[in-house]
């Protein structure tokens, strides 16, 4: 559907909250979309005790492309990533003729230690819940599967991306090449660990532009893994240019960075 012309968004992205670890006491980041340049969106100069600089708040919009029961498809999707400094909120998107959308959403509080996630959708024909009880360290989930533990930095499966690049963004300098960093991923039916390992550096021609871009993919452990590759973009505060999830019988999805705009 043609939309209307209207002036360019705004696309500086807010400034990246800067959280440092505590010391006793402290008080407690579907029209064309102009693209952020990399000195907007990177992070401000941060404290070397700092544990995480969480993204400013930002809309990004990606061209997706994949592959479901030997059907490929292409779509369009949306990543909303929005805090206070307190709370937070991150919402993905998709949308496929035929297939229909998904929508998985993250909320939850800002630690001194990055994304403390309160409650996890995923809706697609359905609608599962995970809620995260920290004071009980469980997670409990809408559709009757048992309670499973909560270990210290569990993230659900989007908030796993954000806090990935909080960490990054805080001490790019700490994950060399072959630095593996492990988080507890909780999805509507269980949690496990995942495990990555940074690759290196990798410049990307995307549908909104080149980024410069750090590389993580998922150590595989078990054949039914799901694997994650995860290309991290400095300007756009370290949040993902592309992610690509593909699953054992092989379907997959690949989401590049088509553009940016203030929520």
């Amino acid at each position: 559907m043609p939309v209307p012309e209207s002036p360019p968004p705004d696309t500086t992205p807010e400034p990246v909250a800067e959280i440092t670890p505590p010391e006793p006491p402290l008080p407690e980041p579907a029209s064309e979309l102009e693209s952020a340049s990399p000195a907007e969106a990177s992070a401000l100069p941060l404290p070397p005790a700092a544990l995480v600089a969480i993204p400013g708040s930002q809309r990004l919009s990606y061209t997706i492309s994949g592959e479901v029961r030997n059907m490929r498809y292409h779509a369009s999707g949306e990543l909303l990533w929005a805090h206070d400094g307190d709370d937070y909120e991150a919402r993905m998107e998709v949308g496929a003729f035929l297939l229909g959308s998904r929508v998985q959403s993250s909320r939850g509080r800002i630690t001194p230690d990055g994304l403390q996630a309160q409650r996890f959708e995923d809706k697609s024909r359905q609608e599962r819940v995970v809620e995260f009880d920290h004071e009980q360290a469980q997670a409990r989930f809408s559709d009757g599967s048992p309670s499973t533990p909560l270990l210290k930095g569990a993230q659900d499966q989007l908030s796993v991306f954000v806090q990935l690049a909080s960490q990054l963004a805080a001490n790019p300098a700490n994950y060399p090449r072959g630095t593996e960093l492990a988080l507890q991923t909780v999805g509507t039916k269980g949690a496990d660990t995942w495990h990555f390992v940074v690759n290196g550096e990798e410049t990307l021609n995307l549908p909104g532009g080149e980024q410069a871009t750090l590389r993580l993919t998922r150590l595989l452990r078990h054949p039914d893994d799901l694997n994650v590759e995860l290309w991290l973009a400095p300007g756009l505060g370290w949040l993902p240019a592309r992610i690509r999830l593909t699953q054992p019988n092989g379907d997959y999805i690949d989401q590049q960075w088509r553009g940016s705009q203030k929520p």
